[in-house]
């Protein structure tokens, strides 16, 4: 029997039965040492992996579409962390403090890349312009991420974003996604062939990143500073900036003039955030017992979004089925 699409996948079970470890038996002294230092081996080996795979033929292929690019960088960079700042008076009686902080750092991340593609193949647009959108994100994100948020979000936080840490996320992040593009002729053939590998580095660095996350925040009282009602607060929280986001990129796409398979695109690549980029992008943004409480909104945002686009990519794929033999029937 196939698990319901509204049911959490695998790697959300993982997420959650990781925090519980922490929370249960938090990393401390040497032990908590090891894990820190083996996290930033592999969240480099994951970004060098990344590199390696990112086909410079898909960016430089979708550049001339310039108009949907520039929606969805909008959208993504622009238009969510002013959702984030506008809606403060709404948001901050739900959430505490710190949990604030996190959805500002949520605001500002790059779009996602693989489930981007992914719905938008399922719903029919327009493939090779989420390519190239999305994997564009990702890469301008390592810039105007750690920008942002010292722009905005360390004015709501404790976070130690400043050009030190601008310097040490391009040097950590930025170096081996280069690294890896440029061996991308000798190795890019190597990773293409062996995705589960970078599947595994991938969830397996963010495990490890959400686990040293959470151990230091659990040491420094996380469970106590959050209380349960915040949590709830935090669910309407994710759920009022995604609803937006997806009426306003619907109505944008349609407004704008794009067509069905644009717009459909500008849907799943301007209203979604990265939890790939985004936690690694929380370790060497903010002191190590902040990050847990900041990435909490992500990983209830990443959920919700796969749940809520996965039905809504299925729901446009019907409506495109139901108008295919209508046109037939006209073009006869």
């Amino acid at each position: 029997m196939s698990r319901s699409r509204y049911l959490p996948d695998n790697f959300t079970l993982s997420l959650v039965a990781v925090v519980a470890l922490a929370s249960l038996w938090p990393a401390s002294g040497g032990t908590a040492l090891f894990f820190e230092q083996f996290t930033m081996v592999a969240i480099g080996l994951l970004f060098f992996l990344h590199g390696a795979k990112l086909s410079r033929e898909a960016i430089l292929g979708g550049i001339t579409h310039w108009r949907l690019h520039l929606m969805v960088f909008a959208s993504t960079f622009v238009l969510f962390p002013l959702l984030g700042l506008l809606l403060k008076p709404v948001l901050t009686p739900l959430v505490t403090p710190e949990l604030y902080t996190g959805v500002l750092f949520l605001c500002v991340l790059p779009a996602t890349v693989q489930s981007a593609i992914a719905f938008t193949s399922i719903a029919r647009g327009n493939i090779p312009a989420a390519v190239c959108s999305a994997s564009a994100s990702t890469l301008l994100g390592v810039f105007v991420t750690p920008l942002l948020v010292s722009l905005l979000v360390v004015k709501h936080g404790d976070a130690g974003a400043s050009l030190g840490a601008i310097g040490r996320i391009l040097l950590q992040l930025m170096a081996p996604f280069v690294a890896g593009h440029l061996l991308r002729p000798w190795i890019g053939g190597w990773v293409k062939r062996r995705a589960a590998v970078l599947t595994l580095v991938d969830r397996g660095s963010i495990l490890l990143v959400v686990y040293t996350a959470f151990s230091a925040a659990v040491i420094e009282g996380l469970w106590k500073e959050i209380p349960p009602s915040a949590l709830v607060g935090l669910l309407a929280v994710c759920a009022i900036l995604l609803a937006l986001m997806l009426v306003v990129t619907t109505w944008a796409g349609r407004s704008l003039g794009f067509d069905k398979a644009d717009g459909i695109t500008i849907v799943f690549c301007g209203s979604k955030k990265s939890l790939a980029s985004g936690i690694p992008m929380a370790k060497v943004l903010f002191a190590s017992h902040a990050v847990g409480a900041i990435v909490m909104p992500l990983m209830l945002f990443h959920q919700m979004q796969l749940m809520v686009c996965a039905v809504l990519a299925q729901r446009y794929a019907r409506r495109q089925a139901a108008l295919e033999p209508s046109t037939a029937k006209s073009l006869a």
